[in-house]
């Protein structure tokens, strides 16, 4: 039986993600009533070119994050961060921690603890030549978990993907169109201690381009 709704947003207007928070130089765009991310600075310029934009709202563990995902340009990469916060307990936008502009090892070795699952990893040809979804656990770059993604590639992509990423009782479960890419269960051992209350974020790769709509998160019933 679904739980309680915590958190709805379409992702279909500017409107929807006026408190959101952009780390590095990326544009927001609605062309197709869909959040559309894209970063302003040219892939050649590598880290420095990549963005993360950041859900305002604080969720508790124990939930199921829904969105849906549509490749536009390729190459690239997206994640999902998710239960992210200051190592120290902080907020993730408390002033005290060092500022983040996009670079990927501000985000797993800084001064903030995050789970990440890596999809549509279509960067390197090496990513391209055997598609997988990836769950990395931080602070530290600790892969952990690793399944088939069954994403097609941009000319092959039909409408809306539906993601369903799952944390609850320690386990994280990510699923796309309802087929299991990976679960894995954290029991402290790997990165420390399971991480728990965090706020969400989108993070993409340059060129990449990428739309997303109807955000929910939902708690875990039971």
């Amino acid at each position: 039986m679904p739980g309680e709704v915590l958190y709805r947003n379409p992702l279909a207007t500017a409107e929807d993600v006026a408190g959101f928070r952009m780390e590095g130089d990326g544009a927001v765009t609605f062309p197709q009533g869909r959040m559309r991310l894209e970063s302003l600075r040219d892939a050649s310029e590598g880290q420095a070119a990549n963005i993360v934009l950041w859900c305002p709202e604080t969720f508790p563990a124990g939930i199921e994050i829904g969105w849906t995902f549509r490749p536009v340009h390729e190459p690239g990469l997206c994640i999902m961060f998710f239960a992210a916060s200051g190592r120290g307990g902080e907020d993730l936008f408390d002033p005290s921690l060092a500022p983040r502009t996009g670079p990927y090892e501000q985000y797993h070795s800084g001064d903030i603890d995050a789970y990440h699952v890596s999809y549509f990893r279509r960067m390197w040809e090496s990513e391209r030549s055997f598609h997988t979804a990836n769950l990395r656990k931080s602070h530290g770059f600790h892969l952990v978990a690793q399944g088939p993604d069954p994403l097609p590639g941009v000319l092959d992509a039909r409408g809306d993907y539906r993601m369903r990423l799952r944390h609850a009782d320690g386990t994280i479960t990510f699923s796309i169109n309802d087929l299991v890419c990976f679960r894995w269960h954290d029991d402290g051992t790997v990165g420390g201690p399971a991480h728990g209350v965090g706020k969400l974020g989108f993070r993409q790769m340059a060129p990449m381009i990428g739309e997303y709509a109807n955000l929910t998160v939902t708690r875990v019933a039971g």
